[in-house]
């Protein structure tokens, strides 16, 4: 008998040919679901009363809360129409923008097989960002605010 012990070769890797490739499908099915909802606003116009129901807080309130408007405002933005956009909510095309900005750096950073950076803000931008959705949503509900109301 022969004493000599063969080790047992590595099972071979999947992505042998594209090692940076393997995690870039969650990033693109993410960016997928986002161009899917981009598109049935598209289609589907929010601007028709009852299209995708009421907001509660409007129903309740009668106050357009910081969101109202976002739906009409993306429809808007796949349209062309950027200041009909802004119009129908302010915040709205700046986050738009920030989605597409973080899914495009989470693909490259897949892409070349690195983790993923979450967004981050430090406190005192938080807590600013909500004295601004806080100004915003009284602004808009107010007589001289009209601009910032949904179209």
């Amino acid at each position: 008998m022969d004493s000599t012990h063969v080790a047992p070769e590595p099972a071979a890797r999947q992505d042998s040919a594209h090692p940076s490739r393997r995690g870039v499908g969650v990033p693109l099915l993410v960016a997928g679901v986002g161009v899917g909802l981009g598109v049935l606003l598209h289609v589907r116009d929010p601007h028709i009363d009852g299209s995708y129901g009421v907001c509660p807080v409007y129903a309740l309130t009668g106050w357009w809360c910081p969101g109202c408007g976002g739906m009409r405002a993306v429809h808007n933005l796949t349209e062309g129409h950027l200041m009909d956009a802004l119009h129908s909510n302010l915040l709205a095309v700046p986050l738009v923008l920030a989605f597409v900005l973080w899914v495009g750096d989470w693909t490259v950073r897949a892409w070349r097989g690195q983790r993923m950076r979450l967004p981050s803000i430090n406190r005192a931008t938080m807590w600013s960002f909500f004295a601004l959705l806080t100004v915003y949503t009284v602004v808009r509900n107010t007589p001289w605010g009209t601009w910032f109301t949904p179209v």
